[in-house]
C-alpha cells in the first residue's frame, strides 16, 4: 500500500468514526431521563370515573397510586395534564395511562400493527403521538398489549363460592376474542394462517419505530402477556409474548431501558408451565435484575388451560403471596395492581361490575376491590417482614 493510499484510508476510517461518534452524540441529545417514580413497591387500582364518592372509597382503602384509562376526546397532551391533575389535587398519584387510544381507537391490540393490515402506519403514527402527550403530561409509564385478535373468553360464570367471573373454555362454542367492540371467531380470525415469521416481522417494524420516540419521551412502555397465551389462535400465532423466551428475544430487539413488561400474572397463569417456560417468580426475577419490570397484574385463575376460570387471589390455584415476596425480594418500584375483579357483592347484570358502576352512572364502591386491595396488603407485608428477616 503507497503512502498515498495509507492517508485515504486513515481519512474515511477517521470520517466513518466521527460520523459514529456524532450518530451516538444525536442519540443521546434525544434521550430523556425516564419521568421519575419514588422507589418502593405500590399498591394500586384502575380507577377511571374522577368522582367524589370514587375518590372518597379509594382513599379509605389507602390507595394513592392509579392506573388510568384515557378518553379519546381528551387523548392530548393538554387532555392527560388536566385528568393527572384531576386526581393530584385530590392526593393520588398517576402511575399510568393506558392502554392508548388515538383519532381511529383504540391503540392496544392492534390487528393493523400485529398482522400488518391496512392501517398499519396510520394507527402507529397515532400511537407515537400518544407516547409523546404521555411524556408532555409527565406521566411515567403506559401498557400496550400486541395481540391481533382481541382477549380470548367464552362468557361468565358463578364460581363455587357464588361470584360471577370471566370463564376461559376454549372447547366451548362461546369461546371468541373482543376488543375495541369487534369480535373475533375461529377457525381463521383473518382469513388465513400468519407465520411466526410474519409476527415477528411486524413486532419488529412497529417497536423499532416506537423506541426513539419513548426515549425522548422519557415514557415507559410495558408490553402485556398474551391474553390467553395459547400459541396459535384463530390462524395467528401468539409466539411472542405467550412464552418466557418469546418475551425476552422482544425485550432484546427493543434494546430499550423505555421498553420492558407489565406482567399479568393472571394472564401468564392462564397457561400450563411447559407452555411459558417459566414460573410467574422466574420471569419477574429475570426482568426486575434488568430493571424491565414496570407493573404487575395481580389476579389468580382456577386452572390452566384449556379451561380456566379468574379468581379471587385466594381462590384459585397458584400461590399468589409467591408472587408478592418476589416482588419485595427483587425490590420492584412499580405498581402492582387487582386485575379483572369478579363480580363480589356486585350484580352481575350490572352495566359495569368490574369497575362498580350502577345502572344509572353513579358511582358504586366495590366490595371486591376492597376484598382484593386488604389481601394485597396483607400479603406484602408479611413479604416485607419475610424479606427483614432474610
Amino acid at each position: 500500500m503507497t503512502s498515498k493510499q495509507a492517508s485515504r484510508r486513515e481519512l474515511l476510517v477517521g470520517a466513518a468514526a466521527a460520523a459514529t461518534a456524532a450518530a451516538t452524540a444525536s442519540a443521546a441529545a434525544t434521550t430523556k431521563p425516564l419521568i421519575p417514580i419514588p422507589p418502593g413497591l405500590k399498591i394500586a387500582v384502575s380507577a377511571n370515573q374522577p368522582s367524589k364518592p370514587h375518590m372518597q372509597y379509594l382513599k379509605q382503602l389507602g390507595v394513592e397510586w392509579l392506573s388510568l384509562a384515557p378518553v379519546q376526546s381528551e387523548a392530548t397532551a393538554e387532555g392527560f395534564i388536566k385528568q393527572r391533575k384531576t386526581w393530584e389535587d385530590e392526593g393520588f398519584h398517576v402511575y399510568n395511562i393506558g392502554s392508548g387510544v388515538g383519532p381511529s381507537g383504540s391503540l392496544h391490540n392492534m390487528p393493523e400493527v400485529t398482522l400488518n393490515l391496512p392501517g398499519r402506519d396510520q394507527k402507529i403514527e397515532e400511537y407515537l403521538n400518544y407516547i409523546r402527550y404521555l411524556g408532555q403530561a409527565k406521566i411515567p409509564y403506559s401498557t400496550y398489549a400486541h395481540m391481533g385478535n382481541g382477549i380470548w373468553s367464552s362468557g361468565r360464570v358463578m364460581s363455587k363460592r357464588g361470584y360471577s367471573a370471566r370463564d376461559g373454555n376454549s372447547n366451548s362454542p362461546d369461546w371468541k376474542g373482543v376488543w375495541a367492540g369487534k369480535t373475533y371467531t375461529g377457525p381463521l380470525s383473518h382469513g388465513r394462517v400468519y407465520s411466526e415469521q410474519e409476527i415477528w416481522d411486524n413486532y419488529t417494524y412497529f417497536i423499532k419505530k416506537v423506541v426513539p420516540v419513548a426515549e425522548e419521551a422519557g415514557v415507559r412502555i410495558g408490553i402485556h402477556p398474551d391474553d390467553p397465551p395459547m400459541r396459535m389462535l384463530a390462524g395467528v400465532p401468539r409466539c411472542i409474548f405467550s412464552n418466557f423466551e418469546g418475551y425476552k428475544r422482544a425485550i432484546e430487539i427493543a434494546n430499550s431501558p423505555n421498553i420492558g413488561v407489565c406482567f399479568c400474572v393472571g394472564s401468564w397463569l392462564e397457561a400450563p408451565l411447559e407452555s411459558t417456560g417459566a414460573k410467574p417468580e422466574d420471569a419477574i426475577r429475570y426482568f426486575a435484575a434488568k430493571k424491565m419490570l414496570f407493573k404487575v397484574h395481580f389476579r389468580n385463575v382456577t386452572a390452566p388451560l384449556p379451561h380456566f376460570t379468574e379468581a379471587l387471589i385466594d381462590d384459585g390455584y397458584y400461590d399468589l403471596s409467591k408472587v408478592m415476596q418476589t416482588l419485595v425480594d427483587v425490590k420492584f418500584d412499580g405498581v402492582v395492581i387487582p386485575d379483572h375483579i369478579p363480580a363480589v357483592g356486585l350484580s352481575p347484570e350490572a352495566p359495569d361490575h368490574s369497575r362498580g358502576q350502577g345502572a344509572k352512572g353513579e358511582y358504586t364502591p366495590h366490595p371486591g376491590l376492597a376484598y382484593l386491595i386488604g389481601s394485597m396488603n396483607a400479603m406484602l407485608k408479611a413479604a416485607q417482614r419475610n424479606a427483614s428477616r432474610g
